[in-house]
């Protein structure tokens, strides 16, 4: 595909994007005039250098996608079944038998989400910690898959499954748990031979309970508050083992692209399991591991973004795999609270694609 060098208005909304408080931002849009890359802000606080377009990020929950189409192809091959209880594969939890496959793909199996919990009245129900110096001091342990799993079952369900709709990072530890019972091999081993290997994607990597991050790479920054007094510590290398297979992967914005297009392109699952895929629940747009929405020039976009603390992560594609938005934010040293923080993650996200779904339809600059 043919390089664009003059996409200004890209640029300027990867500036404003710095301008609203992230370190750094970069971008890649594949479109039919062809791709551009392009970056803003800093590498690593303190010094000039812009973040590489094509840096190394942690996807956060983009994982999810790439968990659930590891799942589907188990579908596709006959060892997993969309609507068989859960219960059936992992016996040893003691699950509700009335949560399946497809309830945990598509969040609605009502398990307490082991990140805690956020009701609407604006109370939380804690899980593992989650902010300030308790989720600092997390970055350094190591969580087994099964505790994370064991601590969201000692909970209160939210509803009973296939009742509602609630985000839960348990349901996809649970895949991860899963995937690895019915293949027999580890998830890092199977994403490799499934999906790695046959994309290609050599700048994608599951790391496991491994803090490293390859080269090059930008830096990610949480601010918070403890006893009066404001840190910033640097997040880029942690232990990711706290969220696991609901966030923990490591990729780049060509990879995501590669990885996008290839499955909205129909080269990852026969078309009536991507149908499925797409089979989103009602008012919320969630389907199996990825969110179906409308751009605001009513265009159909296929996503699953992801994002904590100093890290955030877009992928979008079209239908027909022709049209990608993939980028990576680092939040630096900005006075932003979490809500704060999150509300410009937003509007930064709005903006980049309406620009590439919507005004990039007009014809670049050559």
């Amino acid at each position: 595909m043919s390089a664009i060098q003059n996409r200004p208005e890209l640029q300027q909304a990867l500036q404003e994007i710095v301008d609203s408080g992230f370190a750094g931002v970069q971008v890649r849009v594949n479109d039919e005039h062809g791709e551009w890359v392009g970056s803003a802000g800093v590498r690593k606080l303190g010094e000039t250098e812009k973040p590489s377009t094509d840096g190394h990020f942690r996807i956060g929950s983009n994982t999810k996608t790439f968990v659930a189409v590891l799942t589907l192809q188990l579908v596709a091959d006959g060892q997993v079944g969309l609507d068989t209880p859960v219960d059936d594969y992992l016996p040893e939890y003691g699950l509700d038998r009335e949560i399946t496959v497809r309830m945990l793909l598509q969040h609605t199996s009502g398990l307490f989400n082991f990140t805690g919990e956020h009701f609407p009245d604006g109370t939380i129900a804690p899980g593992i910690p989650w902010e300030g110096q308790g989720y600092v001091d997390g970055l350094s342990h190591t969580y087994d898959p099964e505790e994370l799993v064991r601590l969201a079952l000692s909970k209160p369900a939210r509803f009973a499954p296939g009742t509602d709709w609630s985000y839960s990072n348990t349901n996809y530890v649970l895949l991860k748990l899963l995937i690895e019972k019915v293949s027999g091999q580890s998830l890092a081993e199977e994403m490799q031979d499934r999906i790695l290997g046959p994309l290609g994607l050599t700048g994608t990597v599951v790391p496991g309970a491994s803090p490293e991050i390859p080269a090059p790479h930008a830096h990610g920054y949480y601010r918070y508050e403890e006893a009066g007094e404001w840190k910033l510590v640097d997040v880029t290398r942690m232990n990711p083992s706290w969220i696991s297979a609901a966030g923990d992967m490591i990729s780049t914005t060509k990879d995501l692209h590669t990885f996008i297009a290839a499955l909205t392109g129909g080269k990852l699952l026969p078309a009536e399991l991507l149908a499925e895929m797409y089979e989103a629940y009602p008012q919320i747009g969630y389907g199996l591991g990825v969110f179906v929405q409308q751009t605001e020039c009513g265009d159909t976009v296929i996503t699953h973004n992801g994002g904590f603390f100093g890290w955030g992560a877009l992928m979008y594609g079209s239908p027909d795999g022709r049209t990608t938005l993939t980028a990576s934010l680092t939040t630096g040293d900005a006075e932003l609270d979490f809500i704060a923080t999150a509300q410009a993650f937003q509007a930064a996200q709005q903006k980049l694609v309406n620009l590439a779904f919507c005004a990039g339809q007009a014809e670049p600059a050559a």
